[in-house]
């Protein structure tokens, strides 16, 4: 909660500091122009990185597997896209940090805990939906050893569920 706190009293300063240090360098009516250019890029960026994302998805779905990562990236995008969107440098920076893929499969990583996400199928037969999720590679984890067994030990997050009354 503290972090929160501070992240909405220190970025809004930040930016107005660097907005301030802009403009007094290369001007008003320039830092004005270099503002509302970094939204459009960023939305121009953010809108193809967003199809090619939902094509990922699509073919994900196609295969009968589950795209969470392609949900969690999505999810990275449309954050990128509101801090594009947001008239700051500070707030542009972090924005175009997102649209970058290696970046965003690492915190992607970092948040599932090194592992990787495998899923139960939409249908096929046996050991359909688990696996590898397209170019995303090894996150850190070594998979699901029990549908998968020529996987080596490892971190592993598997779930089952039971309907309670």
């Amino acid at each position: 909660m503290r972090i929160f706190f501070l992240a909405f009293l220190l970025v809004p300063l930040a930016e107005i500091y660097l907005l301030i240090s802009v403009g007094g360098a290369i001007g008003a009516g320039w830092t004005i122009a270099l503002v509302v250019f970094t939204a459009l890029a960023g939305a121009a960026l953010v809108r193809a990185q967003g199809f090619a994302t939902l094509a990922r998805a699509r073919a994900q779905l196609a295969r009968g597997q589950p795209p969470a990562l392609e949900m969690l990236e999505g999810l990275l995008l449309f954050a990128a896209g509101a801090l594009l969107l947001t008239p700051g440098f500070f707030t542009d920076a972090v924005g175009f940090a997102l649209l970058l893929p290696p970046l965003r499969r690492g915190l992607i990583g970092r948040v599932l805990g090194g592992g990787r996400v495998f899923g139960v199928g939409f249908g096929g037969g046996p050991g359909v939906g688990y696996g590898d999720h397209g170019d995303y590679g090894d996150l850190g984890g070594t998979g699901n050893r029990d549908r998968d067994p020529g996987r080596k030990p490892g971190r592993v997050i598997d779930a089952d569920y039971e309907k309670l009354d």
